[in-house]
């Protein structure tokens, strides 16, 4: 048998999980006309042995969408299949948070419906090419500015769409400020170069972040309201600055005045990009006292995750990839049976039930008797 405490329950907010081990979100493309379906449905039902889930990226508004088939909560039918989805996964006793996401510049108009507009905290590209299901992978273009008086209009949006997701049955809502999108364009000097109230020092690159999770939380509730970031990373690019690990010890500590439920790091560094230092999260650690939430872009393995447990630098562990292709994860964890591999990283995004659904259980084979 593996470790203990990763598979021990855990009291987030005024939830009980059933373990500590949570389901990463992850992006997976099957949000045919930006609408929750069936299909997505089976696959996170699939997976409800987790302690936690948190769905993949789910724009808030028409502005908000990035990627082709990416999946929203702004309409009332998004919002009655977001409901078939949580009553399932409830109905196998898990828990799932939505994860609201803003693309911000990391998108393209031909995966932005007539009317949307893509924006950002300045008018400055990524650099980087975005999937286009018409015409294949095309540059993200330069965005447009929000000025000063519609930023109002885009935490709104965020906290409709947080009432939206408890209306539709989450448990909470995880506001993505990280790997590029908006909240986080917002945090650094590189994708922000607004000289009004929301850029230029830290606290004015972190008003966005705050306002939206100061919003969000008087709508919902500090007990169904989190967030997660990426401080080093350098997905939609993201540069790394010299005064990174301040912003971000600066946001922790004014992330714990407003008192949301988990703070979610990511480190993507075994993807190739700088780490996220032992020292930062440590001193994260000491400024938000409330539960936190580690992960990796490949994951954990089981003393790695019972370590940062049994010390206290993780409340809860978060796994993404492995995910994937292994439905029953927590079992097969805490069982030690073999993890499946994905058959192909070209079903990640692919838009069907192949790569997605089709994945089975472990099944333990019998001990033969002589």
């Amino acid at each position: 048998m593996s470790s203990a405490i990763p598979f021990t329950q855990y009291k987030l907010g005024d939830i009980l999980l059933k373990n500590r081990l949570v389901m990463a979100p992850m992006t997976r493309g099957r949000a045919i006309d930006n609408q929750p379906n069936e299909l997505m449905a089976e696959y996170y039902t699939q997976r409800s042995s987790a302690g936690l889930i948190i769905s993949e990226g789910i724009a808030p508004s028409p502005n908000g969408l990035g990627y082709a088939r990416m999946p929203g909560i702004y309409s009332a039918e998004q919002i009655a299949g977001w409901k078939k989805v949580t009553q399932a996964v409830h109905a196998k006793g898990g828990k799932i948070f939505a994860q609201l996401m803003h693309c911000g510049r990391m998108s393209h108009p031909l995966n932005v419906p007539e009317g949307g507009k893509i924006v950002a905290p300045s008018a400055i590209a990524s650099g980087t090419d975005m999937w286009t299901d018409q015409q294949g992978m095309l540059p993200a273009p330069v965005p447009e500015a929000i000025s000063t008086a519609a930023i109002p209009l885009t935490i709104d949006e965020f906290v409709q769409a947080a009432e939206n997701a408890i209306t539709a049955g989450f448990d909470g809502v995880e506001l993505h400020s990280a790997n590029g999108y908006l909240l986080e364009q917002f945090m650094s000097p590189g994708s922000n170069h607004r000289s009004d109230a929301y850029g230029g020092s830290i606290e004015k690159r972190a008003r966005m972040v705050l306002e939206v999770a100061r919003a969000v939380s008087q709508r919902i509730g500090t007990g169904k309201t989190a967030i997660r970031i990426s401080p080093f990373g350098t997905a939609g690019g993201m540069e790394v600055y010299e005064e990174i690990a301040q912003a971000y010890q600066y946001l922790a500590a004014e992330l714990q005045q407003l008192g949301l439920v988990y703070l979610h790091i990511t480190d993507n560094s075994s993807a190739g990009v700088p780490d996220v230092p032992l020292s930062l999260k440590q001193s994260i650690r000491k400024l938000f006292r409330n539960t936190l939430i580690l992960s990796g872009s490949y994951g954990y393995d089981m003393e790695r995750a019972e370590e940062d447990l049994s010390t206290g630098l993780a409340n809860l562990i978060a796994l993404g990839r492995p995910y994937i292709s292994n439905p029953d994860l927590k079992e097969r964890l805490q069982n030690n049976w073999p993890l499946a591999e994905p058959a192909s990283a070209s079903t990640y995004y692919a838009g069907t039930a192949k790569g997605y659904t089709d994945y089975p259980v472990y099944k333990e084979q019998p001990v033969l008797a002589y």
